[in-house]
């Protein structure tokens, strides 16, 4: 593999170069594995334009993903963008994969208008976290983050 990473945006028509990304993703989370539900979901979002997908590939290989919703911020008046999910392959980490995918979905969310690009994660997921704050998020002093699961 050369240490070229390189990171597009996805089509509806690209979902399933994906999918299996996103399906790993969501087990690692404790969902199960699916494939049918995971190219599901990713093609509603990216076909309502209700999301953008990045894609990471080294050598043409699918390695890694993002996921942005694009949204807004009634108290700053602007867009205001969640970046919801990231994956990298287990054997892809430690190339600079997650660090391209991040500093693309800055550019991109940039280029929306986005004033801020928000994120959460695990608090045990302490390898996450510490590519979060070299890439210059930092927690948020002023907001508690609350859910409520409605089903």
């Amino acid at each position: 593999m050369s240490n070229e990473v390189e990171v597009r945006r996805l089509s509806a028509g690209e979902v399933g170069r994906a999918a299996r990304l996103f399906a790993l993703y969501r087990e690692f989370y404790g969902q199960p594995f699916d494939l049918r539900v995971a190219e599901q979901f990713l093609r509603e979002r990216v076909e309502r334009a209700q999301s953008i997908v990045l894609l990471a590939e080294l050598d043409g290989q699918a390695v890694g993903f993002t996921q942005l919703y694009p949204g807004f911020s009634s108290v700053s008046a602007a867009p205001a963008w969640a970046l919801n999910d990231l994956y990298v392959l287990a054997d892809a980490r430690g190339r600079g994969v997650a660090d391209a995918l991040m500093e693309r979905a800055e550019a991109v969310a940039r280029e929306g208008g986005a004033v801020v690009l928000s994120l959460q994660t695990a608090r045990d997921n302490h390898v996450a976290r510490r590519l979060y704050e070299r890439q210059g998020y930092s927690t948020d002093a002023t907001f508690v983050s609350y859910a409520k699961r409605l089903s």
